[in-house]
């Protein structure tokens, strides 16, 4: 499986992953599901908001166990984050039958769409829509930096972007929901661990800095005359570093736009976009709104006009307690691995579900702690001390 997935939307220059939502290599990583599925004798469905469903035993029976992750990228992103979730959970079926276990309720494997968000600029759309937190209003003004729109992307795909929605009858079939991700950190490879369980993810939002300044002549502007607002925005990165290292949190410009973005053209237009998270509400707060008032101080020291949009924000999540704790029972009594709890500042499907279904999370060691980088990484035999765990908790959840 994974060597099938591998060559899927890969890069040849970066040797980064670039499957975005609604794309030909979206499309092909979506062939692959459906064939894995049919290849198990799965029951194979698309929900009306298109994410992958492969079911064994009865969906409308209820109470069903559901696992699986994402097979999206970020821009030039690795191999293991969500494709080794879903990997992860074929396999994992497959060593629950070899062990010839018999299920006592049904069992799902999930593929969420647009996970990632790199297309659209929003994380977790497919689930976000599911759970109902995310509208199709707000869907259909989600836009792509060609200026395509979700609905548009979606049609071109061949699906029916007039479908999507909430959809409280599919997630009210769901009694647990566990995925298995690679770890975003080196907590488990500073730890010595092979597997842990998920405690909490970090709050966690994403922010666009507009700075206006005026376009003109790099080379005949003097200094002073300049409205350039390249420089409060430098002056932004550098302040964002400073709050995060204060708060113990972390603050990240990634991304930028800048307009007329020519090489002898002062800026109109400065957009950078600030990814930031902490381990709790208040640190959150106190790092984001740091950062503001260091912009809009900058900006007016330039003659800048500056904007701040808040674009997506996440709440703490708390995994469920009771579902956690089973789970570090069931590895504790049936595999030999220390698992260790601990949490995470990575955003993922099963955060967003948490709200209406009981989730829970295994992490699979690191090495570098390395990801949303083609140098992502994990061993061969931590990855198969994950799929023997995942399957141990299956059958604890799922065949009892």
């Amino acid at each position: 499986m994974w060597r099938e997935l591998l060559p899927i939307g890969r890069h040849p220059g970066s040797h980064g992953y670039r499957r975005f939502a609604w794309t030909g290599a979206d499309a092909e990583c979506r062939a692959w599901f459906h064939e894995q599925a049919e290849a198990r004798g799965m029951s194979y469905e698309l929900d009306r908001n298109g994410n992958q469903w492969a079911w064994l035993g009865d969906p409308a029976a209820g109470d069903a166990v559901v696992t699986g992750s994402h097979l999206d990228s970020v821009p030039d992103g690795g191999a293991f984050d969500g494709p080794l979730g879903v990997v992860s959970s074929f396999a994992a079926l497959d060593e629950l039958r070899a062990r010839q276990v018999e299920f006592t309720k049904p069992l799902a494997i999930v593929n969420f769409g647009d996970e990632e968000g790199a297309r659209f600029g929003l994380a977790c759309v497919g689930s976000r829509l599911t759970s109902g937190q995310l509208t199709v209003e707000q869907a259909h003004l989600l836009t792509d930096g060609d200026g395509v729109r979700l609905p548009q992307a979606m049609e071109a795909a061949g699906y029916d972007p007039e479908a999507i929605g909430a959809d409280h009858e599919r997630l009210a079939r769901i009694g647990a929901f566990v995925e298995l991700h690679v770890e975003q950190g080196r907590a488990l490879d500073l730890s010595g661990d092979r597997v842990g369980i998920a405690s909490a993810i970090w709050p966690h939002g994403r922010w666009r800095f507009d700075f206006r300044g005026e376009a003109n002549h790099a080379g005949t502007t003097r200094l002073v005359d300049r409205r350039d607002p390249m420089l409060p925005y430098a002056e932004t990165v550098l302040a964002a570093r400073r709050e995060a290292e204060l708060a113990g949190a972390v603050a990240t410009f990634g991304k930028i736009a800048v307009e007329p973005n020519g090489v002898n053209a002062i800026p109109s237009l400065v957009r950078g976009w600030l990814d930031s998270r902490a381990a709790d509400q208040a640190s959150l707060d106190q790092v984001v709104g740091g950062i503001e008032k260091a912009a809009g101080e900058y900006a007016q020291a330039h003659g800048i006009d500056l904007d701040v949009v808040r674009e997506s924000f996440t709440p703490v999540v708390e995994f469920d307690h009771a579902l956690r704790d089973e789970l570090a029972r069931i590895l504790g009594t049936r595999t030999e691995l220390k698992v260790p709890v601990l949490g995470t500042g990575a955003g993922h499907d099963a955060g967003i579900l948490s709200g209406h279904i009981p989730t829970a999370m295994l992490f699979v060691r690191n090495p570098t702690g390395v990801s949303h980088s083609p140098a992502e990484s994990a061993a061969e035999d931590d990855c198969v001390a994950g799929v023997l765990a995942l399957a141990d908790v299956l059958e604890g959840l799922a065949c009892r």
